[in-house]
């Protein structure tokens, strides 16, 4: 009994740090710092789009990035095509604009292949990394670059926005999911760096960038580096891209598996950021917010079986009270909750399909870590758009 009572409340505790205690214990301590100052540096930049039969979008991100209101003459525009087999380079290379230049990889390699193949001739001191869908606010390349006049600097991070949160189920569960990052990542900046970058708007000094292997994802893993090597990285919640979010639940899952699965295996290529000696405050941040996060279903599933063990005890006189018949009951009132997502008629209450994105999300972690364990690893997929 008192070891299945240990695994349950560890399982809680596992389970709520994450959610609950992480967020509030990371906002007490973010306001014991002050807020960060703002810089005013114009380094030259390449803005690095990677792109793969992204024609239905690639015009107009050139567009969009031709308009910036940032120095022409600063910055230049690599489209990195991973063999495409559509119109992709036909558009690209259709524009006069000598900032912009196609570079193509062949065969199709993933993306980290493409970034290690052109990213070393990239002009800039600094890379922009962003997606082709990925539109930004016209000074939203002023506000991610402003911040590397400070050395100490090594990435900066904008606030990426979903555009289409009304239009479906998945969108908008999607978009509370987001809505707390960014408010996580604002408070893990001013505490000490935002925990890894966002594929839509991040930026890395060249410097620091690596050749990656073709299962790594880059914009958690290089920003680990850079932390592990003595830099910070910060958070602007004023340098914002609108992008469309996964359109559907199918998609959204097939994206938590494959960001999970490269995720948990960046931590272990870069084991320094998990040393509080060696990165302060980061190490518990990155514990709390994504290793703890990704084990939630093991700490599901644990709090689930011990909880009906201990059930039974109470139920059949073997222990006392009803305490554990009440938390069991409330776990099987939440999945059933989630579950009720099959039945159309209650698909669009969003205490409904929100229950089933937290499930879906934890169900997609699990699968994530399996591949991890037996040696899988995803490194070429299809946007979901």
């Amino acid at each position: 009994m008192t070891v299945i009572q240990i695994l349950f409340w560890v399982a809680c505790l596992g389970f709520a740090t994450p959610f609950l205690l992480y967020p509030v214990g990371l906002y007490l301590l973010s306001r014991l710092r002050p807020k960060l100052a703002v810089g005013n540096a114009v380094p030259t930049a390449t803005l690095v789009i990677s792109a793969f039969n992204e024609e239905g979008v690639i015009g107009e991100k050139l567009q969009n990035a031709l308009a910036l209101e940032y120095p022409s003459g600063q910055f230049e525009i690599m489209v990195i095509s991973d063999g495409s087999d559509d119109r992709t380079d036909e558009i690209v290379a259709g524009y006069g604009d000598p900032r912009i230049r196609l570079c193509r990889l062949q065969p199709r390699g993933g993306k980290s292949a493409g970034l290690s193949r052109f990213c070393p001739e990239a002009n800039g001191d600094v890379l922009v990394f962003t997606d082709a869908n990925s539109i930004f606010q016209a000074d939203a390349l002023n506000k991610l670059l402003r911040h590397f006049d400070d050395p100490d600097i090594g990435y900066s991070v904008g606030r990426q926005s979903y555009a289409n949160t009304d239009q479906s189920t998945s969108s908008d569960s999607e978009n509370i999911y987001w809505s707390i990052e960014l408010m996580l990542k604002a408070w893990e900046s001013r505490l000490s760096s935002v925990v890894g970058a966002d594929g839509a708007i991040y930026a890395l000094r060249k410097e620091f960038f690596e050749s990656l292997e073709a299962e790594d994802i880059n914009d958690f893993l290089l920003p680990l580096k850079v932390v592990a090597a003595g830099h910070r990285g910060v958070f602007d919640p004023e340098a914002v891209c609108f992008e469309d979010a996964a359109p559907d639940f199918q998609g959204e899952f097939r994206r938590k598996r494959r960001i999970v699965n490269r995720s948990f295996r960046a931590v272990i290529k870069v084991p320094a950021t998990l040393n509080p000696f060696r990165v302060g405050w980061f190490a518990l941040q990155l514990f709390a917010h994504k290793v703890l996060r990704w084990l939630c279903p093991i700490f599901l599933v644990t709090m689930l079986v011990t909880s009906t063990v201990l059930c039974i005890c109470e139920q059949t006189g073997i222990a006392t009270g009803n305490t554990y018949t009440v938390l069991l009951s409330l776990q099987l009132v939440g999945y059933v909750i989630a579950l009720l997502h099959f039945i159309p008629l209650f698909r669009r209450i969003r205490l409904v399909y929100v229950a089933y994105y937290f499930l879906m999300v934890n169900i997609a972690s699990a699968m994530g870590l399996g591949l991890l364990i037996s040696g899988r690893a995803i490194g070429v997929w299809k946007p979901e758009r």
